[in-house]
């Protein structure tokens, strides 16, 4: 009967170290699985901040920063360059513009002037002080969208007599300060009595300026 206590409770200590031993096995396994998965996770933490850390130095920009040129190939155009360059074609182009309708009006008055403009000059040189016409002429300026820029105006010849008569009228430009700047001769030939003739007189000095005409000399033959 002792016999068999004793054998069975060296059975027992036997199972009792068998299964102590499997548990300890156990327990090493999870240490190791945790070990190997928290070794895993700070190799990919490492990874994604050296990633990181090479995107930013590589061309990306923070909100609010300019970008970055990193990737740029060449020189980036100015655009104040740009806006000056197309200012100076815009400048230059209303300038060639100008010219050309200033010479345009000039051709036109010219072309009607014919040769009573050397006629009348012949006559004013006769004359000494204003001549006997002035009352009869009146000025209006041109706007100077209609003449490319110069100073010109209609100047308007009234036959006050009652016979047919001829006009030579002498038209200054003067300055704000009252100086002559330029002076032109036009004429009229032949006016029906009470009928009006209406040359033009221009300056193509001192475009750039508001000139004040006036009548000179007004002469009728």
């Amino acid at each position: 009967m002792s016999r068999r206590r004793t054998e069975g409770t060296r059975a027992g200590e036997t199972g009792d170290g068998r299964v102590r031993t499997a548990r300890s096995r156990r327990l090493r396994s999870l240490t190791a699985a945790a070990l190997v998965a928290m070794a895993a996770g700070g190799l990919a933490l490492v990874s994604a901040c050296d990633n990181s850390s090479g995107n930013s130095s590589t061309g990306a920009t923070t909100p609010g920063a300019p970008p970055s040129t990193g990737n740029f190939s060449g020189t980036l155009p100015s655009p104040l360059d740009s806006l000056a360059s197309a200012a100076q074609q815009t400048a230059s182009a209303a300038q060639s513009s100008a010219k050309a309708a200033a010479s345009s009006f000039e051709a036109s008055v010219e072309a009607g002037a014919g040769s009573a403009a050397a006629e009348a000059k012949s006559e004013l040189a006769k004359v000494d002080g204003q001549g006997n016409a002035v009352e009869d002429v009146q000025l209006t300026g041109f706007p100077k969208a209609r003449t490319g820029g110069l100073n010109a105006v209609l100047v308007s010849i009234t036959n006050t007599t009652d016979t047919k008569a001829s006009f030579a009228v002498k038209v200054e430009f003067a300055d704000s300060d009252g100086a002559v700047v330029d002076s032109t001769v036009v004429g009229a030939r032949d006016v029906e009595p009470g009928k009006h003739a209406q040359p033009v007189a221009f300056s193509t000095k001192d475009a750039d300026k508001t000139l004040f005409p006036r009548v000179a000399q007004a002469q009728r033959y």
